[in-house]
């Protein structure tokens, strides 16, 4: 199953990045590392791109410190075997996030002070591209939490030319399943690091994620669907307001 799981994850990567022209000769991409099962997994088939097609780039992985006294033994080891430098960047996200702030829903501003300091970062050191490990899983979760907490119908794309920054980011993982991510980390050779922000676990996200959970297992097939819907979009679908 292995070498099969790989193989798929590979093809949907390769098939990400040819769809959406996620990279391209010349690309230097700092990846958003946080040594969790989703950017461990990106940094393996970005690696693996680069070995197996004839694109020409760089990879930069780049960790925030939150401030967490995370672990990282398992993401050096992994960035080692693969020949890249980890760059490590301080912040005090956590504690503006958690103290000053004393946020009483603290993931948006945490994401929102954590994309800026990722940017930031990557241009800092001559990065063009911005890599992000959101899946096929977070796109269906994302389009949901729009739809029952704004009213909307949004999420984000696989890749975003960010004008104010002069960056852009992409996800390669859009069209692997949570499921394929979780297999393929339990063959890595080197320890997850574990997230240790007080909020893990207890956010709308992960109430989200569970419903559609339950509607996967009640209507197998349907997370996909849901995914396959947003690059469907009929415009004459929605109802325009004068």
């Amino acid at each position: 199953m292995g070498k099969n799981l790989n193989k798929h994850i590979f093809k949907q990567v390769r098939n990400a990045c040819l769809n959406y022209g996620l990279i391209e000769n010349g690309d230097r991409i700092a990846v958003g590392a946080s040594g969790g099962k989703d950017s461990v997994t990106l940094l393996c088939f970005l690696d693996l791109l680069k070995k197996y097609t004839p694109l020409k780039f760089e990879i930069i992985p780049i960790y925030l410190d939150l401030g967490w006294d995370n672990d990282l033994t398992g993401l050096q080891e992994l960035c080692t075997s693969l020949e890249l430098n980890l760059v490590v960047e301080p912040t005090n996200i956590g504690y503006v996030v958690f103290e000053a702030r004393h946020e009483s829903n603290p993931c948006s501003l945490c994401s929102n002070l954590r994309r800026g300091a990722l940017n930031r970062k990557a241009k800092s050191l001559n990065c063009n591209k911005v890599a992000l490990g959101h899946q096929l899983d977070d796109a269906v979760n994302t389009l949901l939490m729009s739809m029952i907490f704004e009213g909307r119908f949004h999420v984000f794309k696989p890749l975003a030319y960010l004008d104010r920054m002069d960056i852009t980011v992409i996800r390669p993982l859009v069209y692997v399943e949570e499921k394929d991510i979780r297999a393929f980390c339990a063959s890595v050779p080197y320890p997850l690091v574990k997230n240790k922000c007080p909020a893990d676990g207890y956010t709308s996200r992960t109430k989200v994620g569970d419903i559609v959970c339950e509607i996967e297992a009640k209507y197998p097939g349907a997370r996909k669907r849901i995914f396959s819907a947003l690059t469907k979009a009929e415009p004459g679908s929605f109802w325009p307001q004068n």
